[in-house]
């Protein structure tokens, strides 16, 4: 009755065989939510996420969970980024409509230096 090295490996590889899969996970949904503007998974934003779980029976809001604490922070953090980044942009269009009316006069001196037409072409430009 000795098993044989041989059958305990080949019963061994047989139970610890994994399937592997080559096509691309999936999200439920995530198509539908890009399509009408929403998240792309379901967590990142909306009342599940940003509600708390509970509250007191008195009516008292929960204290914040740390997820929601660190969500709150994330949106300040980019809010203040993208004011300063708007004033970032007007000042640059505020500094190149100043650039090109500084280049527009120095052109009209330019030409206001040019010498003028004398005699019978001056006569001629009037007409």
């Amino acid at each position: 009755m000795a098993v044989s090295l041989r059958t305990i490996c080949t019963a061994a590889s047989r139970q610890s065989i994994r399937s592997f899969s080559s096509t691309c996970v999936s999200h439920a949904g995530k198509k539908w939510r890009l399509e009408n503007g929403l998240a792309n998974s379901g967590s990142e934003y909306g009342p599940i996420t940003d509600l708390p779980d509970w509250s007191f029976a008195d009516g008292r809001p929960a204290p914040p969970l740390k997820g929601q604490i660190r969500r709150q922070k994330q949106r300040e953090e980019f809010a203040r980024r993208a004011v300063y980044l708007n004033a970032e942009v007007d000042e640059g269009m505020k500094q190149w409509c100043e650039r090109k009316e500084a280049e527009k006069q120095k052109e009209e001196h330019v030409k206001s230096l040019l010498l003028k037409p004398k005699g019978n072409l001056l006569l001629k430009n009037k007409k």
